[in-house]
Parts: C-alpha cells; sequence; structure tokens
C-alpha cells in the first residue's frame, strides 16, 4: 500500500512523473512545440501519467482496506426520481437529520489503512493534476484541496487520503461498484445523474463553452460551427448537451459530434494535433486548458448552468450529510476562497473583473 495522500489506479501502484515516460512522449512533445511551448510539455507529462493511471479499476474492495460498499440493501425512497427532478443542485440533504446512525462514515473509520478512498481528475490544470515542476510529486488543484478537507473533517488527518485516478467516463459505475467513497472530480449535477449515485450540495457553478483555436473562425456555440468536428468527453454533460443540441436545433446538424474521448483534457490534445475543430466542456476547465496552451481561447460566453458536487454512493446519507456539513463550513471559514485565489483566480478571472464562478453557489437542500 501506498504512503499517505499518493495517487493510485485500482492495481494500488505508485505512479511518479519522474522517470520512463518513454520515447514515444519525446516525439509527442516535439510536435506540440507550436501549441504553447512549456505549457503544452507539461501537459504531455501530465498525460503520460494519465495514460499509466487509467487501467480498469478492480471489482469492489471488501475487508479492512477497501472503498465502503456502502447502500447495498438500502431503499432508495429518498433520493429523488430522475424523471421527477427540478432544480438538481437543490436536492441534497442537510447536514443535520437523519437517525443519527452513520454506518458508512463508521466504515471508513474502522479501516485497518484508515483512508478516505476517493475518485479525482490528474490531468485538469489547476483542478486536480500533477505538476511536473513540482518535486514532491503530490496532486495539486481546487478539487483536491476540497477533498483533504473533507478527510480532515472525517479523519482528523487531511492526508488520510488514497486519491484514484477515475476517467470521467467511469465515474458513476466506479462509484457505484463501491471502488471509490466519492467523486471529487468536476462532476455536474444533473436530473439523469440523482438517480444514479447521491450528491452533495453544490460546490461550483460554471457553464458549458466551446474552445477553439485563436485563428479558428468558430466565435461560440452558434452556426460556425457547421461542418465542425467538435470533441466532448464520453460521460459528459458536454456531450448530452451537443446531443440536445442537435435535437432541438441550436446546435447546426452538420456539425460532427461524434469525437468523444475518455478525460476531456484529451480532447485538447486531439483539437492541438488538429483531429478536431473545437472542444465543449465546462467553462471553468475551458479556462485552465487555454491557461495551459495559449494558441486557443474560449469562443463566446457559457451556454448552459453547471453545478459540481462530490458524488457518493445511493444510500450512503450519512455520508452525504457529513459532506455537506464541511462544505458549509468549508465557505464559512473562508477555505473555500483562499482556494479559489490559489488556483482559479489566475485562470478565471481577468484583472479586478471577478468571474460569476468566483462567487460559491447557496447550498439549498430538499
Amino acid at each position: 500500500m501506498n504512503a499517505r495522500g499518493t495517487t493510485t489506479n485500482a492495481r494500488d501502484d505508485s505512479v511518479r512523473l519522474r522517470g520512463g515516460a518513454g520515447r514515444p512522449w519525446r516525439r509527442l512533445r516535439a510536435g506540440l512545440r507550436g501549441w504553447g511551448g512549456v505549457g503544452a510539455m507539461a501537459l504531455v507529462c501530465a498525460l503520460a501519467v494519465t495514460f499509466a493511471l487509467l487501467l480498469p479499476l478492480s471489482q469492489p474492495y471488501d475487508g479492512d482496506g477497501g472503498a465502503v460498499i456502502g447502500g447495498q440493501g438500502v431503499a432508495h425512497s429518498s433520493q429523488v426520481r430522475a424523471e421527477d427532478c427540478k432544480k438538481p443542485q437543490d436536492q441534497s440533504l442537510s447536514p443535520s437529520g437523519g437517525d443519527g446512525k452513520t454506518p458508512t462514515v463508521d466504515a471508513i473509520k474502522a479501516r485497518k489503512d484508515r483512508r478516505l478512498i476517493v475518485g479525482v481528475d490528474t490531468n485538469s490544470y489547476r483542478w486536480g493534476y500533477l505538476d511536473p515542476n513540482n518535486p514532491s510529486g503530490e496532486l495539486e488543484g481546487f478539487d483536491i484541496d476540497l477533498v483533504h478537507r473533507i478527510a480532515q473533517d472525517i479523519l482528523g488527518d487531511r492526508d488520510a487520503v488514497q486519491f484514484k485516478a477515475i476517467p470521467t467516463s467511469r465515474r458513476i459505475e466506479a462509484i457505484q461498484k463501491g471502488e471509490v467513497d466519492m467523486v471529487v472530480r468536476t462532476m455536474t449535477i444533473n436530473c439523469d445523474r440523482i438517480g444514479q449515485v447521491a450528491f452533495s450540495a453544490p460546490y461550483f457553478v460554471t457553464g458549458q463553452q466551446v474552445l477553439a483555436p485563436k485563428t479558428s473562425t468558430i466565435t461560440g456555440y452558434n452556426k460556425t460551427l457547421s461542418d465542425k468536428k467538435v470533441c466532448s468527453a464520453k460521460g459528459s454533460t458536454a456531450y448530452d448537451n451537443l446531443e440536445a443540441g442537435r435535437k432541438s436545433g441550436d446546435l447546426p446538424a452538420s456539425a460532427d459530434i461524434r469525437t468523444t474521448v475518455p478525460n476531456q483534457l484529451d480532447c485538447l490534445v486531439k483539437l492541438q494535433l488538429g483531429e478536431v475543430d473545437a472542444v465543449v466542456t465546462d467553462g471553468a476547465l475551458a479556462a485552465s486548458q487555454a491557461a495551459q496552451d495559449p494558441a486557443v481561447e474560449l469562443k463566446g460566453g457559457l451556454f448552459t448552468d453547471e453545478y459540481y458536487g462530490v458524488a457518493m454512493k445511493l444510500g450512503s446519507e450519512d455520508l452525504v450529510r457529513q459532506v455537506n456539513r464541511t462544505l458549509e463550513n468549508y465557505i464559512k471559514d473562508g477555505g473555500w476562497e483562499a482556494s479559489y485565489e490559489k488556483w482559479l483566480h489566475p485562470t478565471m478571472d481577468q484583472g479586478d473583473k471577478k468571474s460569476a464562478s468566483a462567487t460559491p453557489p447557496a447550498a439549498r437542500y430538499k
């Protein structure tokens, strides 16, 4: 088992940035020199780690060291049915309430290897990523700060975390199979998902946006996407919105949305290689990608509202209430604001003009 706070795949292998990324990565780095220099090279280093990490995750753990298989056999009557859903970001459980029992949290505390097991991203700049210039090799970012705070509140140790790299396309599956206790990975709360996993109250608000080369004639989510290849992550709200836009006519019928990838950052690589014309992803992530590569930029404004939440297994109500209590305190004591200033202010705010995302969303419980 790795030391506390290290990143593992399901086989619990340590992965470090240093040492042996391999010759193919050198060739790719050379090919990206015109796409942002140092930023692109850092991106490729991060991708090298990510491809090593994104091996198939294991089956659910059991015993002292494993993820909680919480909620099995628990009635889901308290969960909002997707078809009855309105304002999914307001459907989480209040920090107070319940019957006072904490079976999921107790199971986490009772592990021999007393750590929280969390699915995260490792290649989203300033959200959850491995900085090749950081000699410690530790994960950094806005989402990672939140994970450390949750671990502190549950286990009394901010570093009592086992991070697992989870691709965008496997976030829900990893939770349902009990491979992780929770996923903290820029995951949007929506009506479909709240029928599959339990969400915390929202901790961030953004929206979908278009990313394209600065030289592109694309101006946003509009008719300029006609006959263009658009990339999105498989299982993401970006793809769902593209599909819906095709049906509603908001997106030109000739826009090619067939290109999907396991992780949204893979879209940036395809954009850099000229394999697609544009990327659609959350505006917060798009801003970070634009910061990595000065040859691309955000095109047009946000065209949806997206609320990020911590995702957990259905039935783990005590864990949901605990996370919501952490979020309330994290916002009240300035921890959220400090993390935003450190990680997101440089990419999302323009001088003295604050992004709408600079204010945490208000929690409203069902």
